[in-house]
């Protein structure tokens, strides 16, 4: 008989989706100088007679100002605004101030175009004609030109805050709810009184903060970065009934007025929650270099950083790289810095500069800490004004050779193996966590090298399981013990932790079964033996506990209806027993029944 040594347990150790047929749609190409073509618009003809300039065309809500020649089929000119000392008529589309086909038209035309319509009866004016100059039921035809046009937008989606654009500004961004923005305005009632206005250089606000009215803020967070807008605000979004006395460089303003606000968005600092809590904030004051940031990609990053660090009175705590000192070089998520530093780094670009507000969770906690300038009272809001000098990040998994995949788990798994035998269990999870990453099941190892990942992916899961259950996260190891279970069945050390797990949780039974599929494969391992002691200690307790709550149910119950007692004892033969005496048997009866094998 061959005798095995026993196994110490306490070391440590894509389908493709189905894409469903879109819709073909099939697009005309654009008109040529001189081409004709029906449009969309039942009967609706366009000829093209000059082009335009850029792609945009103007839509149903905004203000277009163009010039038209309207005539008949045969010539005869009816209207023309060519003929009103060659002032072009401004036109709110969709609002009816023309025949419906007019409206339509435009609404084709790029700035400058000029173009030739013709309408049929239904699209101008129809069975009624107008005024003897056109007769009921007549084609007619309007040549346009689109001298240029307003984007009108409804911000409060109710005609409570109307947004005429005057200058679209340079790029697509527009600010969020956390940003700092820098805006002038001019605010006047529809007397042209002007109420209030800032100053040259404007005034910076944060959006979710609010300025002067309600309006304000909504219409801010649909401009862009150097957009000028009129605004017309109604009572509700602005001063209500009310209205306001004069305050803060601010007039008296009536109630129920109407505002008239000329606003120009300067510029906005773009500020991100890094943690989706508002514990880390980070105010972009400069615009980083490229598109890479470090925490794409890389599993280790080094940061070179220059910052100063104060308190909320502006007390300065800490400085790098300022003032002759060396700048800062940590390696990220190796807790060499605070938390809110780490992440938020991680988020900056190559030359970017940020402001983070951090709060006391990823910061210095609730206790006080000397730093080199000053001590940091504990639950502290701390703020570093920071700039990114570089960064250097190692390959990530995908980029690897199978070699080096390997070679990189077993470094991070000793790394790991050092950081738990210090008691740094939760930056050695991390560790056994991203070694195994570096073996996943991607399908791409050779035999060999299968079976060496296999092996590291399964030591990295099993000492992940050990920080797990150190941390008192005994979900997490019954999660990584169970992965391993899944490739080998019987590892021992897999089910003695997964029961350690278990019989946290007060899962017995499965904590029980765990132990015996152990005690199969390593009858002799004195550490399953002591967990079995262990178990028996707790589903003893768990019986003692459950009697005790049975023998107070049926004494309560004995107490209220003795006559059904009585009943029950002479149903059951049982007259010479007292109340404890058949509570007693029925406590026996439920104790076998949970007893196992």
């Amino acid at each position: 008989m061959v005798t095995e040594k026993a196994t110490n347990v306490s070391e440590i150790e894509d389908d493709e989706d189905d894409e469903e047929p879109g819709e073909v749609i099939e697009s005309a190409p654009p008109l040529k100088v001189g081409e004709e073509r029906e449009l969309s618009i039942s009967g609706l003809k366009k000829k093209l007679l000059k082009l335009g300039h850029g792609w945009e065309t103007p839509e149903l809500g905004d203000e277009a100002t163009v010039h038209y020649v309207g005539t008949l089929l045969d010539g005869t000119k009816f209207d023309s605004t060519r003929d009103r000392d060659d002032e072009p008529l401004t036109i709110k589309l969709g609002h009816g101030e023309v025949v419906s086909g007019l409206e339509h038209a435009i609404v084709t035309m790029k700035k400058g175009e000029i173009a030739l319509f013709t309408l049929p009866p239904e699209l101008g004016y129809g069975a009624a004609g107008r005024h003897g100059v056109v007769q009921p039921d007549s084609v007619v035809q309007f040549e346009v030109e689109l001298v240029s046009w307003i984007t009108v937008v409804d911000v409060s989606r109710d005609g409570g805050i109307i947004k005429k654009i005057m200058d679209k500004g340079e790029s697509n961004e527009q600010p969020g709810d956390l940003d700092q923005v820098l805006v002038k305005y001019r605010v006047a009632l529809d007397d042209d009184t002007i109420v209030a206005e800032t100053s040259e250089e404007g005034v910076e606000f944060y959006v979710k903060d609010g300025h002067l009215c309600p309006a304000l803020q909504k219409a801010i967070m649909t401009m862009k970065r150097g957009e000028k807008a009129k605004l017309v605000v109604q009572p509700q979004y602005a001063f209500g009934e009310e209205g306001r006395d004069a305050n803060n460089g601010v007039h008296s303003i009536p109630p129920g007025s109407i505002l008239n606000i000329d606003v120009e968005l300067v510029s906005f600092k773009p500020v991100i929650d890094i943690t989706g809590d508002s514990k880390v904030l980070k105010k972009i004051l400069k615009e980083g270099e490229g598109a890479v940031i470090p925490n794409e990609g890389a599993t280790v990053t080094t940061f070179s950083v220059s910052y100063m660090a104060r308190l909320e009175d502006g007390t300065i705590f800490e400085k790098k790289g300022i003032d002759g000192e060396q700048p800062l070089e940590f390696i990220t998520d190796e807790e060499q810095v605070i938390a809110g530093l780490d992440q938020a780094v991680a988020t900056m670009k190559k030359g970017e500069r940020a402001i983070l507000t951090i709060h006391p969770d990823f910061g210095f906690g609730s206790s006080e800490v000397r730093q080199d300038l000053a001590v940091i009272p504990p639950s502290s809001n701390v703020f570093y004004e920071v700039e990114m000098i570089d960064f250097t990040k190692v390959k990530a998994p995908w980029e690897m050779s199978n070699n080096e995949k390997i070679e990189a788990a077993r470094m991070k798994k000793e790394e790991g193996n050092l950081l738990f035998k210090t008691g740094k269990y939760q930056r050695a999870r991390k560790k056994y966590d991203k070694a195994a990453d570096f073996v996943n099941e991607d399908g791409s190892f050779e035999d060999d090298e299968q079976k060496l990942a296999e092996q590291l992916r399964v030591s990295c899961w099993l000492n992940g399981a050990a920080c797990s259950l150190k941390l008192h996260d005994f979900q997490g190891a019954i999660k990584l013990c169970s992965e391993v279970l899944d490739i080998e069945f019987h590892n021992v050390k897999a089910l003695y932790r997964r029961a350690q797990a278990y019989m946290e949780t007060a899962d017995l039974v499965s904590a029980e079964l765990d132990i015996k599929k152990a005690l199969e494969a390593d009858p002799h391992n004195r550490e399953v033996k002591l967990i079995q002691k262990n178990l028996k200690q707790l589903q003893a307790e768990s019986d003692k506990r459950e009697s005790k709550l049975y023998m107070n149910m049926f004494a309560h119950k004995t107490r209220d209806t003795p006559v059904a007692t009585k009943k029950l004892k002479l149903e059951k033969g049982e007259d010479d027993k007292t109340d404890e005496e058949v509570v007693g048997m029925k406590m026996e009866k439920v104790s076998d029944s949970s007893a196992h094998s």
